[in-house]
């Protein structure tokens, strides 16, 4: 019997100024445990005019991480954050009830021909803790734990598995692992999972149940603790999931809740001007017109 309950492919979604693979939320699965969107970015080419400039924009009731392959993006927040994200780092912005940020490319590399490859993704709160005050925390590679198993390379991006456990403050049970196999590798991690759980492909291919899968594909199981499979070398991949919630979230642009009447609260102050300014970066992104269904993300 298969553990595979469905495969997602990467979609292209266009986020204002260039395009990027959709994987979260998928009509057949909005959310994989507390994980409610990714993005796939790059890794085509950046050059001008085609840089990343997203101007400040609003979040609630969810937490943003951004983990980079290549080239930088600078972050600023509401509370005052001006970071520049590189590859191998964790930017970990929890919104809770309201937070306002921009992500751009750098002032110095703005003049010449960059690469920008990473994952954006969102990371769903509990319903006690949507309305928590916003933090941010930036994290560096070096702090993130970091294995080898036979040949098989692992990173603990966020969350806990096994003996391991991030630097990242999440706030339910969850794990990001990147996982990078050297040689052909069998991988057998479904005791140390739990929840749900969901294999993202970045690079080369995974054998699992007599199938070949390859890269921009998501396989979601239907079972965490079923979870083996076989990575050709030169394979990365990368492993999400967690206890999912009890209650049903909906998403209304870039705003995550239990209800729906706290996306309209949202909506409207967003549209009153009535969000936290980002210092140093006055822009403004308007709010899409509204979706009715309230069930995915309208960029």
């Amino acid at each position: 019997m298969s553990n595979i309950a469905i495969v997602i492919e990467e979609r292209a979604a266009d986020i204002g100024n260039f395009l990027v693979g959709r994987l979260l939320p998928f009509r057949q699965k909005r959310m994989v445990g507390p994980f409610i969107f990714i993005d796939h970015m790059g890794p085509d080419t950046i050059s001008e005019p085609h840089f990343m400039d997203i101007a400040p924009h609003p979040h609630i009731g969810l937490s943003t991480l951004t983990y980079l392959f290549e080239g930088s993006i600078m972050h600023r927040d509401s509370l005052g954050n001006a970071v520049e994200i590189k590859p191998g780092a964790v930017n970990w912005m929890t919104a809770g009830k309201g937070v306002t940020h921009s992500e751009r490319t750098p002032d110095y590399l703005r003049s010449t021909q960059h690469d920008l490859h990473g994952l954006q993704i969102w990371v769903a709160l509990p319903k006690d803790l949507e309305q928590m005050e916003p933090n941010f925390v930036h994290i560096e590679e070096p702090q993130l734990p970091h294995w080898t198993e036979d040949g098989v390379s692992y990173r603990l991006i966020a969350g806990e598995i096994n003996s391991h456990r991030s630097e990242v403050p999440v706030y339910s049970p969850l794990y990001l692992i990147e996982i990078k196999a050297e040689k052909d590798s069998r991988i057998k991690l479904g005791e140390h999972l739990y929840g749900e759980s969901g294999l993202y492909i970045l690079h080369g291919s995974v054998q699992a149940e007599g199938q070949e899968f390859g890269p921009k594909q998501i396989l979601v199981a239907k079972d965490a603790k079923l979870c083996e499979f076989e990575m050709k070398a030169g394979t990365s991949v990368y492993i999400f999931g967690g206890e999912p919630f009890p209650e049903q979230r909906y998403i209304d642009w870039n705003f995550v809740a239990s209800d729906i009447e706290t996306l309209k609260i949202a909506r409207n102050k967003w549209e009153q001007h009535e969000f936290p300014k980002v210092p140093g970066d006055d822009g403004y992104i308007p709010i899409p017109p509204v979706n009715p269904t309230l069930g995915q993300r309208k960029s």
